[in-house]
């Protein structure tokens, strides 16, 4: 069986697996879906938990699968608790793992959770996890994309009995909200638990929330395509501000804005030459949300202006790697803008492409 961490919740009030599979990067959420299973555990007579934190090569699965069979001393009822931080079991946790799904069917003395990171295709779908997932519940928690994170944030306010002002000044609130911790969601939510201190149950202000919530967005380069493609300027600037106070490397940040002019002149030529777009796009590798933008944006943008982007990333190339170039300024960053500005606007449909 599989869920999703908002299932989670109603799946557990009816009743409890003797098996559960954890897996996904966001750590808060991973951490209150796995708290959620234990609670419910505890509720229900699992008295005793052991935690094993599979690292190294040298790793005794054996203990795990003793644990895991052998009797309570103290309870009637066990919980086995299974940590793997690389996702990677190898060949004998494959095989215990393998063991421990066969097992859950057994009996109910004993619950397992196994909490992973989160897995690519190939690691979904290997023998190890096919039995986990077979055996018990899975449960695949996704990252909070930046387009959620508002609902998100309105939702967990609500959960503390607050709420931002109706109409557009809360969904400014929210916004600002949003900006404040994008990427990093465990931050959002001490902010949140934060307001609930400070401020009664209610309505929130905008200025209560722009008094209280502080900066502590982080940024992930590889978001800042999404943010390119999209035509946000606004969000490119405080992105490409936060990459460099986090010491990002100039050179990775130029990587992914050259990779997407690449990628977009790519398929504009393979559509120029007869390809529909789909299969253009599904041979460059392009999928799920840059599969959306590039859509968008494709329509937006002639030869012309992709073979000046072309031209301006090689400049660029050249000045965060230490040369100098006329017309350009000469800090990396301050070239990494008007190189991003730039695509951006053209995507955005916003202006013509640097030169």
């Amino acid at each position: 069986m599989q869920l999703t961490a908002v299932q989670l919740q109603g799946h557990l009030q009816k009743g409890l697996r003797s098996l559960y599979t954890v897996h996904g990067d966001e750590a808060l959420l991973v951490d209150e879906a796995a708290d959620a299973i234990r609670a419910a555990a505890r509720a229900r007579g699992y008295g005793e938990r052991t935690v094993h934190t599979a690292q190294g090569a040298h790793f005794d699965w054996s203990a795990v699968l003793a644990a895991s069979q052998s009797l309570s001393l103290f309870a009637d009822r066990q919980m086995v608790e299974v940590r793997i931080p690389s996702g990677k079991p190898g060949k004998d946790g494959a095989a215990a793992l393998q063991q421990l799904a066969s097992s859950a069917a057994a009996g109910d003395a004993t619950l397992t959770l196994v909490l992973l990171p989160r897995l690519d295709r190939q690691s979904r779908a290997g023998a190890w996890f096919t039995a986990l997932d077979g055996a018990g519940v899975t449960v695949q928690i996704d990252p909070v994309e930046r387009a959620a994170l508002p609902q998100w944030i309105a939702q967990r306010l609500l959960a503390q009995g607050q709420r931002v002002k109706p109409g557009e000044e809360g969904q400014r609130a929210l916004a600002f909200f949003t900006d404040r911790v994008e990427g990093n969601l465990l931050a959002a939510h001490q902010e949140i638990a934060k307001l609930g201190l400070l401020y009664p149950q209610g309505e929130l202000s905008s200025e209560q929330i722009e008094d209280a919530v502080l900066n502590v967005a982080r940024y992930d380069v590889f978001k800042l395509s999404e943010a390119v493609l999209g035509g946000q300027r606004a969000r490119v600037q405080r992105m490409l501000d936060g990459l460099q106070a986090e010491g990002e490397s100039e050179v990775l940040a130029h990587y992914t804005l050259a990779e997407d002019i690449r990628a977009l002149k790519r398929v504009k030529d393979a559509v120029a030459a007869g390809r529909p777009l789909p299969l253009a796009l599904r041979e460059q590798r392009i999928w799920g949300l840059r599969e959306r933008l590039f859509e968008r944006a494709l329509p937006r943008l002639t030869d012309g202006q992709l073979t000046n982007l072309l031209y301006a990333a090689h400049q660029v190339d050249g000045i965060v790697k230490g040369l100098k170039h006329s017309g350009w300024p000469q800090d990396p960053w301050q070239a990494l803008h008007r190189l991003a500005q730039s695509l951006c606007g053209a995507c955005g449909g916003g202006g013509a492409a640097a030169r």
